[in-house]
């Protein structure tokens, strides 16, 4: 009886013990860590009155961005793929019936520098006008996968919205 006891006893110890993997740095699928939010700084909204210049007669117009980042940011994950990662991001929309959802990378060269990659949440929205609805029907996700020479420096993640910035740090 005694010897049992004292073998469950160690196993369920040691079991034990091995939870700690799971949020170890040493686990390779623990690349970044849990995102964070933080608020957008307003921009400056540009002149209207300055005209665009043309560029001649027959040039085709600069196709138009129609565009905009999404209302909130609620989730950011980084997942490992065999060939590098993907990023996974939801959001909730300012309204209903939002569509060619995409992560944007718009870095500047001054973030490369310092190893931050940013995304810019955006989503297209009818021109007609749609109701607001709840927050679950607003609810939209997308990824953007990227190469293991695409994050080679990469140690900070950011994926912007209209009203705040989710982070993510590599451990």
């Amino acid at each position: 009886m005694q010897k049992p006891l004292s073998v469950l006893l160690v196993t369920s110890l040691l079991l034990a013990g091995c939870g700690g993997w799971r949020d170890s740095r040493i686990n390779p699928g623990n690349w970044f860590g849990k995102s964070r939010s933080e608020r957008v700084q307003a921009t400056e909204a540009a002149n209207p009155l300055i005209p665009k210049s043309t560029r001649g007669m027959f040039a085709r117009p600069d196709p138009v961005d129609v565009t905009v980042p999404i209302a909130e940011v609620t989730e950011l994950r980084v997942e490992q793929t065999s060939t590098g990662a993907i990023v996974y991001a939801e959001g909730v929309a300012a309204r209903q019936g939002p569509y060619e959802v995409e992560l944007r990378p718009v870095s500047t060269p001054e973030e490369e520098a310092e190893g931050i990659l940013s995304l810019s949440f955006r989503v297209v929205y009818p021109e007609r006008p749609t109701p607001v609805g709840t927050a679950f029907s607003r609810t939209v996700r997308a990824a953007h996968s990227m190469t293991r020479q695409e994050l080679a420096g990469v140690r900070t993640i950011r994926v912007a919205g209209r009203d705040n910035v989710r982070t993510t740090r590599r451990r």
